[in-house]
């Protein structure tokens, strides 16, 4: 089993600054890329941000220049710092790993559970 814990939600002022972590654990072999992707009421999941093992990153352009996500390879966490929050960039956020697990020849995609993230005045 996987399971992947998200912390770091909440409710923040625009223009404040929020940062997200999230956890994998279980019989992972190998983690190829973790991101953090968001759902707003009544609106389809998008990506926010990606981070392969080797450190390249990606970002959509709604984020661009005010998220960066890291990761801690030895922990299997990855980590999203979210400035210059908007009232756009309140959704539930949630986290993506994809990776490969003990005795599969296969990589898969798990999800966390999400974490609600607010920004309002």
């Amino acid at each position: 089993q996987v399971q992947l814990v998200e912390s770091g939600g909440g409710l923040v002022q625009p223009g404040g600054s929020l940062r997200l972590s999230c956890a994998a654990s279980g019989s992972i072999r190998s983690v190829y890329a973790m991101g953090w992707y968001r759902q707003a009421p009544g609106k389809k999941r998008e990506s926010g941000a990606t981070i392969s093992n080797s450190g390249s990153t990606t970002y959509a352009d709604a984020v661009k220049g005010r998220f960066t996500i890291s990761s801690n390879n030895t922990k299997n966490t990855v980590y999203l710092q979210m400035n210059s929050l908007k009232p756009e960039d309140t959704a539930v956020y949630y986290c993506n790993a994809d990776l490969k697990r003990w005795g599969s020849i296969t990589r898969s995609n798990y999800w966390g559970q999400g974490t609600q993230v607010t920004v309002s005045s």
